[in-house]
């Protein structure tokens, strides 16, 4: 290649030229400086150029450079006094040429370099400006690589095309596509920024399915055998990163290949507008080539001194070219930014000064004259002050961030339509993909680049003056069908089998594979290979490394979705959820005589008959005094009690009650028994119609813990599992090819040289237990969570498209058709083998609310007795009261226990009947000693 025999032939002589460590860099301490020339102010300051000249960037960028050195001249702000030169050397698009110019123009003591504009020539240089300390300011040098790290003199006045990956990154996400295709020249800029585009495609969970390089100098032969190349590929998103004077070439190359049409993307990079802008008009031919394409322009934003500057070039009569690029612009602002920090470091005390360097002299017989090259004394401090500027030129804002990129880098996103260009949006790193200028953005907070979801663009015209947006890539080698491989499976043939007609396969998987191709908007050729012998179900571990190998296209079935396929195939959304499960057998359940006593425990049995006898006597306390159906012989009084306690069970009580007092409590616990005895014949019918496990295992943890054999289905991934996450014994695992080979090993056991347990999926075994009359049954909870998918290779767009209409399948009821159709059978229910006795920590809060309830209405009862009872004095009443009070040794006016127990005895209606006659007499007794009292 040119650059790379151009660099070769530039180490060699400057070998010859300088030492290894000259080079490769200085080492130890600085060398003595003779023959220093000083200057505290000069009357001349010379500034070197370095281009190519004849190019579409050197021809917009010479009178751009002349301009501003014109203009720096004519001001009397800067470099007040001090004319500046500029010296303009032509790197003739070569490395080697550009690096002798580079020599040649540091002999004329410069104090700063504007250019190159190639980054393949801007390394070589970087050397050399390196060891001389003089700033080299490139306007057109984007490699990303030209770091600060390594070429410290080296400063970018540009932007890096590392921003303008990054916006086309975005713009590939923005339209979800996920691959595409590279095309670039093969030198520094090319390679470099390709690589950086391929980690900004990375964050986006997109990649470079292709990196097509061409030469520097490529024929046309060339191009056109890489494009032929590169259509046979999958992809159809292009991204053209190439140079703008061979850039067109290819365009017209793709255009005679029907590589314009409808279905392909092409994404060119800020070549392209460069190009463009300095073609102003540009002729109908070329604009007919570019129709439908996206590039990305460098924004320059539209300011008064923008169109004062474009106007001004435009009207020159010298120029070479019809229009101006934004390089011009960058060009111009690289001489302002160079004078401006030679101001001020000349104000800063500065000193033009340069030295000879004793290692760079002439040999014998040399006609190099090495030693005409002298060091910038004050370059490092010069550096600095370029690096510290902060103003605004007509390219925007120029100031540098800590990695001496220009700030707020910002791109136009352009469409190529029609005869002319329009832009759709810009990218920013600030705000991304948006429709409004960045300028307006800048304030707002800086946009989530995980998300595209607040981005924005206006509509594009794709090739083919079509509307809508690609899906960005096609079946590779023209069309030819999908290999998809289909396992041969011998058992649960509802699933997938071999079918004897066309398409050759059949069952659920199948159809819904089918109906969701049948949503996409395009045609999927495809060939169906059953793959295993027909004897054994296939591995489908192995099965799906096929795929990945790309002996298969894509694998349809029931493939399970676990983590070790997902890492070297792409799922579709899964089309139903299965996990593992154990299988045991049952046996119906033999009924005892004492089944009716298996609801609750003996603790619930007895404090509930507790509460009943407990229930029953507060009732008969509250309605004893006023219910004449709770009064009668104390053998009639207790038997009530019993009575009215246990029928209340039924609710076939037959006393009413009569006291608030007795109703509330009395509806308090009706609802308590109503409660008891739900819950007690939903669990005695559980009890009496529940089929018994013919095993002890409950579910997978006392599986694993026993000693017996597993049973597994051929070819499923439930013996790697079992071994690798569960630790089983290999020695332990049965491997059962066939249904009937599940029910024999089952119904045998262990002892008849069967299983104790099958571990399966639950689609598999909802059709076993269907099948076999729900002679067995599910024990546990499902342990794993996984699901069934399509695989195909990585990054394969089919399964992102096919996930999509499965969705739509499931949302439309469709996907229940289908399954209904080949799996709706008898259900079985699964035991719970957790389920227990109904205890009292079921219940304990009803009890507390109805003693509660019981306790407040006595308290309420036992205080309106005792108030009754102070009002009554039983002393007063001899004549009235057939009891006497008993004379004991206490006094007579303490109550005994005896004549409240009598008192409490009495009917409500008799008490109440006693205190008004004891009213009436107190109240007599006072007005007959009220009369005695006055006749004496």
């Amino acid at each position: 290649m040119v650059v790379s025999r151009s660099r070769t032939l530039f180490l060699l002589v400057f070998c010859f030229w300088i030492p290894l460590e000259v080079v490769f860099g200085r080492t130890g301490p600085s060398p003595t400086s003779v023959n220093s020339s000083v200057s505290s102010r000069p009357k001349v300051v010379k500034f070197g150029a370095l281009f190519t000249l004849n190019s579409f960037i050197g021809r917009s960028a010479k009178p751009a450079l002349l301009a501003a050195v014109h203009d720096v001249n004519s001001s009397t702000s800067i470099l007040p006094g001090i004319d500046l030169q500029l010296i303009l050397h032509d790197t003739n698009c070569s490395g080697f040429v550009g690096t002798m110019e580079a020599l040649q123009l540091m002999e004329n003591d410069v104090v700063a370099v504007v250019g190159p504009q190639s980054s393949g020539i801007a390394h070589m240089i970087s050397h050399i400006v390196n060891e001389l300390h003089v700033p080299l300011l490139s306007f057109g040098a984007t490699d990303p690589t030209l770091s600060a790290l390594q070429y410290p003199y080296f400063i970018r006045t540009t932007q890096s095309d590392y921003y303008q990956t990054y916006a086309v990154a975005d713009f590939v996400d923005y339209y979800r596509w996920k691959e595409v295709i590279a095309i670039y020249v093969d030198d520094d800029n090319g390679r470099n920024g390709i690589s950086v585009l391929g980690d900004a495609l990375s964050n986006k969970r997109a990649r470079i399915s292709y990196k097509a390089a061409l030469p520097p100098e490529a024929k046309e032969s060339e191009i056109s055998d890489l494009l032929n190349e590169v259509n046979l590929m999958e992809s159809r998103v292009y991204v053209l990163h190439v140079n703008p004077d061979s850039g067109l070439r290819i365009f017209s190359i793709a255009k005679k290949l029907q590589m314009m049409v409808n279905g392909y993307v092409w994404i060119a990079t800020d070549w392209l507008p460069s190009v463009l802008d300095s073609l102003d008009p540009v002729d109908a031919d070329s604009m007919e080539i570019l129709q439908g394409v996206v590039a990305f322009r460098h924004h320059i934003p539209d300011t008064d001194s923008k169109k004062n500057f474009t106007s001004r070039l435009k009207s020159l009569k010298d120029k070479e070219t019809e229009s101006f690029n934004s390089y011009a612009f960058f060009a111009y602002d690289s001489v302002w930014l160079a004078a401006r920090a030679l101001d001020a470091f000349l104000n800063d005390g500065g000193n033009i000064s340069f030295s000879n360097d004793p290692r760079l002299h002439d040999t014998n017989g040399s006609m190099l004259q090495l030693s005409s090259l002298r060091t910038f004394d004050g370059g490092y401090q010069f550096l600095q002050t370029i690096l510290g500027m902060n103003f605004t030129g007509v390219s925007g804002q120029v100031e540098f961030n800590k990695e001496r990129n220009l700030v707020n880098p910002v791109y136009d996103i352009l469409n190529i339509v029609g005869s002319g260009t329009g832009r759709i949006g810009y990218w920013s790193n600030h705000s991304g993909l948006s429709v409004s200028p960045p300028e307006s953005l800048h304030m707002r907070k800086p946009f989530n680049s995980s998300s595209i979801g607040n981005q924005q663009l206006h509509g594009v015209i794709w090739p083919g003056e079509s509307a809508t947006t690609p899906r960005g890539w096609v079946f590779p080698n023209n069309g030819q069908p999908l290999r998809i491989a289909v396992p041969n499976r011998v058992s649960y043939k509802e699933f997938v089998g071999k079918d004897k007609n066309p398409p050759g396969v059949q069952g659920y998987c199948i159809d819904i594979f089918e109906a969701a191709l049948n949503l996409l908007p395009y045609p999927v050729p495809r060939q169906y290979i059953l793959y295993g012998n027909g004897e054994r179900n296939p591995s489908y571990n192995e099965l799906v490394e096929q795929v990945a190998q790309n002996k298969f296209d894509a694998a349809i079935g029931d493939v399970t979705i676990v983590t070790n396929r997902t890492r070297i195939v792409d799922f579709t959304q899964p089309f139903m959820e299965s996990g593992l499960v154990v299988v045991v057998p049952v046996k119906e359940k033999k009924s005892s005589p004492w089944s009716f006593l298996e609801p609750f425990t003996t603790q619930m049995w007895c404090v509930t008959g507790a509460f009943f006898l407990f229930v029953g006597t507060v009732v008969w306390i509250l309605e004893h005094r006023l219910n004449p159906e709770f009064r009668g012989s104390p053998k009639k009084q207790i038997m009530t009690v019993f009575w009215f306690s246990f029928s209340t069970m039924f609710f076939s009580h037959r006393e009413n009650t009569v006291s608030t007092l007795g109703r509330l409590v009395l509806i308090l616990w009706l609802f308590v028994v109503l409660i008891i005895n739900s819950s007690y014949t939903a669990s005695l019918t559980s009890i009496l119609t529940v089929q018994q496990l013919s095993s002890q295992i409950e579910g997978i943890d006392s599986l694993i813990s026993s000693n017996q054999p597993i049973g597994i289905q051929d070819g499923s991934f439930a013996r790697k599992y079992l071994i690798d996450e569960l630790n089983v014994a290999e020695s332990r695992i049965v491997t059962l090819k066939t249904m009937q080979d599940y029910i024999d090993a089952l119904q045998r056991g262990p002892s008849g040289g069967g299983v104790v347990a099958v571990v399966d999926e639950l689609a598999y075994i909802e059709v076993l237990m269907s099948s076999a009359d729900c002679k067995f049954r599910t024990v546990g909870q499902e342990f794993t969570k996984s699901g069934w998918g399509y695989a195909f290779q990585r990054d394969s767009p089919l399964a992102v498209d096919l996930s999509t209409a499965i969705l739509q399948l499931s949302e439309s009821g469709d996907l229940q058709k289908i399954h209904d159709k080949w799996l709706s059978k008898k259900e079985c229910t699964s035991i719970d083998v957790d389920s227990d006795k109904l205890a009292l920590t079921s219940f304990w809060g009803l009890f507390l609310m109805c003693g509660i309830a019981c306790a407040i209405a006595l308290t309420v009862f036992f205080a309106r007795v005792f108030c009754q009872y102070n009002k009554f004095n039983p002393e007063t009443n001899n004549d009235d009261v057939e009891v006497q009070p008993v004379k004991s040794r206490r006094t007579s006016r303490t109550p005994s226990l005896k004549n409240l127990i009598i008192f409490v005895d009495r009917k409500e209606a008799e008490i109440k009947e006693m205190l008004r006659e004891s009213k009436k007499r107190r109240r007599n007794k006072s007005l007959d000693q009220h009369c005695i009292s006055s006749s004496t």
